[in-house]
């Protein structure tokens, strides 16, 4: 989700230079089922526009068909939708409307958040019931201080509040610049994964040639940026050169990412490690149980774009602790926690 939000901030920076107001939507309670949980949002711009979805797609019309009357009062709102007549979530929503104006030093120390990795929070004051309330409104926590969304929130303690911690976006570092990373970069980045390419300076490619990736950068193995591995950060080996991964796993041995991809066959891999093993025999357990190869979920995958959905499905199912099961042989809700 923060890679949603990061969207609406982008979105909204464009909208003020055009001078149109905008008008945030978060769905802070819900009673039953539906397709998207509480917490997911949407930006609804005066000219008719959107960006982002708090739906498969029914609900996002009658928000912005209700979002005209905080653009013309500018009063923040509470509406339903009940899907139990209209989808087939069999769920109530409550959907919080609010104008949505950060000041420049709010968005100043977003991007600064964001740029560091650290968590931020959001608080929503409501109630769980249709009423406009001037009152109603959104604050951030951003490096320990509290920010409105817009001039003038008072938050009151008499209201309901949604608190939710976002996390920073899983990062992934693709090493490789040949055309299955190419196209591993297209698909996680609409992902809302922050792609970072690393490929050898000889191959004298640019960022432009990775659609979708956040940096490129032309550098050798032994000057990895291993301090900017942390424990949402992913590598993906993709050299088709036995020697370069190799190099790039010795230098990686002493970080922590939650997962690393080896492209290729078993036996490739087990050569790998015993090599690994060989030049650094005091590597612990734990790097070697964050490596997987061959990367990946059998799905039968087999050209480039089919390749990137399964590792990319690996490292989501890593990354939230999951084991892979068809949904329509799962026990209790869909978005459960566990099996």
């Amino acid at each position: 989700m923060t890679h949603e939000l990061k969207n609406i901030f982008n979105v909204y920076q464009a909208a003020k230079r055009a001078n149109l107001k905008t008008v945030l939507a978060t769905v802070v309670a819900l009673e039953g089922s539906s397709y998207r949980k509480p917490g997911v949002r949407m930006l609804i711009l005066e000219n008719g526009t959107t960006e982002g979805a708090v739906s498969g797609g029914c609900v996002e019309k009658e928000i912005c068909r209700q979002s005209q009357a905080v653009f013309a009062s500018g009063k923040s709102m509470v509406i339903t939708y009940d899907g139990r007549y209209r989808l087939g979530c069999e769920g109530v929503l409550y959907i919080l409307l609010e104008p949505f104006a950060p000041s420049e030093e709010i968005q100043k120390v977003f991007w600064n958040s964001l740029n560091k990795r650290a968590d931020l929070g959001i608080r929503s004051y409501f109630v769980q019931k249709e009423e406009v309330n001037p009152n109603f409104g959104s604050l951030i926590e951003l490096e320990d201080q509290k920010y409105p969304l817009r001039k003038n929130i008072k938050p009151d303690s008499t209201l309901s509040c949604f608190t939710q911690t976002l996390k920073p976006s899983i990062q992934l570092f693709i090493i490789g610049s040949e055309h299955d990373a190419v196209r591993l970069t297209s698909t996680a980045s609409q992902m809302g994964i922050d792609v970072i390419v690393v490929a050898n300076p000889a191959e004298e490619k640019e960022l432009i040639n990775f659609p979708g990736a956040a940096e490129y950068l032309p550098i050798l193995p032994e000057v990895f940026p291993l301090h900017r591995l942390d424990n949402n950060s992913a590598v993906v080996l993709m050299n088709h050169s036995y020697s370069k991964d190799l190099q790039y796993l010795l230098k990686l041995h002493t970080s922590r990412p939650f997962y690393i991809g080896i492209l290729g066959p078993y036996r490739r891999r087990e050569d790998l490690l015993n090599a690994l093993l060989e030049h650094q025999p005091e590597v612990d357990d734990d790097f070697m149980d964050c490596i997987h190869g061959p990367a990946g979920i059998d799905i039968g995958a087999e050209t480039p774009q089919e390749i990137s959905v399964s590792i990319l499905a690996e490292i989501l199912m890593v990354h939230r602790g999951r084991t892979p099961v068809k949904l329509k042989d799962k026990k209790g809700a869909v978005h459960s926690p566990s099996l």
